[in-house]
């Protein structure tokens, strides 16, 4: 006695195979083409909030500079107002003129002087005090005590 099922016919199992591949091929792509929009839709919102931090960081520093050249003109229109003041108010030419040297050697367009070297470049610096011949060094245990 055969029974005859739905498995046991090959080409019903073949025809099963077949639409099952089918249906998961169809939710695959489906699956597949939502993932890629939401990928390029991503990639869209990623290059707009570049687009915009890019020129909020060109705006700022415009800011900067116009903000930087009003400040470099108020210096320029104090030193000048300074300058005007020594010449106007200066009892005499010595205090003009000191004035108006204090105002040039503060301004940021001289270069500043350097330390210059010591002279005895040679010698190596003494890390103890000098003393003379049978005096106690200050390193002495007895030194500042008296007796």
């Amino acid at each position: 006695m055969e029974h005859s099922t739905f498995f046991t016919q090959p080409w019903l199992l073949l025809a099963f195979c077949l639409l099952a591949g089918i249906v998961i091929g169809l939710l695959g792509a489906r699956l597949l083409s939502s993932h890629r929009a939401s990928s390029a839709k991503q990639f869209d919102e990623l290059q707009e909030r570049f687009d915009s931090y890019q020129r909020e960081v060109i705006g700022h520093f415009n800011t900067t500079a116009s903000l930087v050249k009003k400040l470099t003109q108020s210096y320029q229109e104090v030193q000048e107002h300074l300058s005007e003041g020594a010449n106007r108010l200066a009892t005499d030419d010595l205090t003009r003129q000191r004035l108006l040297a204090a105002l040039n050697d503060e301004s940021p367009s001289t270069p500043r002087e350097r330390l210059s070297l010591p002279k005895n470049q040679g010698e190596a610096p003494k890390d103890y005090a000098p003393k003379t011949e049978g005096e106690r060094g200050m390193l002495d245990e007895a030194y500042g005590l008296q007796k």
